[in-house]
């Protein structure tokens, strides 16, 4: 069982992107060996609401029964509450909050709220540090990459609250992790799309230091290659558990209320 939790569907804003339609992204499962994959609305995310692309999401879903919808929650607009309550009612393993896209404060009040409810719902928070590298970013694309401070405050803003982190890389990762009491540590885990392989291998060195059981994996797709996490999983010195831990196991703790 492989499952991929950092995919997207729709269209991208900033430049052309094959494989964003569903059967885009299945395709690309195939090739893959991905038996699931979570996904989010990727328009909506440029919204001014993005919870206004969740509807079309839920809907794709529902047709395609390897898609598991990651509904977006913004929490400074009326009737974020009702869009976490439909996300948990409609069984999707998780909600997502880009605050840096939206524009509000990452560890602020209202990410706190956020925060508070996904853990009193038993759903997981998805936060993307970033989407494309800097340098190949559009002159308008201006949001700033969540801080790892925000991943942090959060974390500790609620006892219950679960967070998953995509797009961090191995510094990002280590500030997060060791600035983290084992508690809060225990409650972040980190998809492995943006940490580099061989020949820097900062993936196995991060398994050597924080251990296996805090990663999962995501391909990032379609705005990224999807075959680059594999590929750093076929170069991993690692056991055939510790490779199954990141490919589903550690998702199932993850989704564990």
């Amino acid at each position: 069982m492989r499952i991929d939790v950092n995919a997207f569907v729709g269209s991208y804003p900033y430049r052309r992107v094959p494989g964003t339609s569903p059967e885009g992204v299945l395709g690309a499962m195939d090739r893959l060996g991905i038996d699931e994959a979570w996904v989010t609305h990727l328009p909506g995310l440029f919204w001014r609401d993005p919870a206004e692309g969740n509807a079309w999401l839920l809907e794709t879903a529902a047709r395609h029964d390897r898609l598991r919808p990651v509904p977006s929650v913004h929490p400074e607009l009326a009737g974020w509450r009702d869009a976490v309550r439909l996300a948990a009612d409609a069984g999707a393993p998780a909600v997502r909050a880009d605050p840096t896209f939206y524009g509000i404060d990452p560890a602020g009040a209202a990410m706190r709220a956020l925060a508070a409810a996904c853990g009193e719902a038993g759903l997981p928070l998805v936060l993307a540090v970033r989407l494309e590298d800097g340098r190949q970013r559009h002159p308008n694309d201006h949001a700033p990459e969540l801080p790892a401070a925000a991943v942090r405050a959060l974390v500790r803003s609620h006892p219950r609250v679960r967070l998953l982190v995509t797009h961090a890389d191995r510094p990002f990762i280590e500030e997060v992790h060791f600035g983290s009491t084992p508690g809060e540590a225990e409650r972040i885990w980190w998809d492995i799309c943006w940490i580099w392989g061989p020949p820097e291998d900062h993936l196995q060195t991060l398994l050597g230091t924080i251990g296996a059981s805090r990663f999962v994996l995501g391909t990032g797709q379609p705005l990224r290659l999807p075959e680059n996490a594999g590929a750093k999983l076929d170069l991993l010195d690692i056991s055939a558990a510790g490779r199954t831990a990141i490919e589903s196991g550690n998702v199932r703790t993850l989704c564990q209320t």
